[in-house]
């Protein structure tokens, strides 16, 4: 077994979630959580099949963010694996809905943050063993940075 590591290329301004899923009908119902959790969402899939016909399945209502999510795949290579490349949201918004799409096994990340995807690679193909999301802590927050991230929280929304 060869241990590889990727990045994944995420657009400016877009936030990506990477996950495992395990049948042809992913793409389907990943399109339909995405438009039926935020309906003005601009968004690309795509879906690496394991078995058949081994094809990247691709959807999306925006051309650039479909090809962003195919090109990532066709470098990461492995088997049932999902791109959600989206803009405008945050993944948060749509996650509960990809939960729960019966397909989706697990996702590895939520992020619009650099993405490193760490790969094992056999004779048989690759598989993802996890990601390496955004950059390590530079330390433990304070009593003005609590005040920020409440702050942040209610302007956003999330907080009342």
């Amino acid at each position: 077994m060869e241990l590889k590591l990727e990045k994944i290329a995420v657009p400016e301004g877009c936030n990506i979630i990477l996950g495992q899923s395990h049948f042809i009908k992913t793409v389907e119902d990943l399109y339909e959580a995405m438009v039926n959790s935020l309906p003005d969402v601009k968004f690309g899939l795509a879906f690496s099949e394991a078995s058949g016909p081994r094809l990247i399945r691709k959807d999306g209502n925006d051309n650039e963010m479909m090809e962003v999510a195919v090109d990532n795949l066709q470098r990461l290579k492995a088997g049932h694996v999902f791109l959600i490349v989206m803009a405008n949201y945050f993944p948060i918004s749509v996650l509960p809905a990809i939960k729960e799409c019966r397909e989706v096994v697990a996702i590895f990340c939520a992020t619009a943050n650099p993405v490193q995807v760490v790969l094992a690679e056999t004779e048989q193909g690759r598989g993802v063993l996890g990601v390496i999301d955004g950059h390590s802590p530079k330390g433990v927050e304070i009593d003005s940075d609590i005040t920020n991230r409440k702050k942040l929280l209610l302007d956003l929304g999330y907080k009342r």
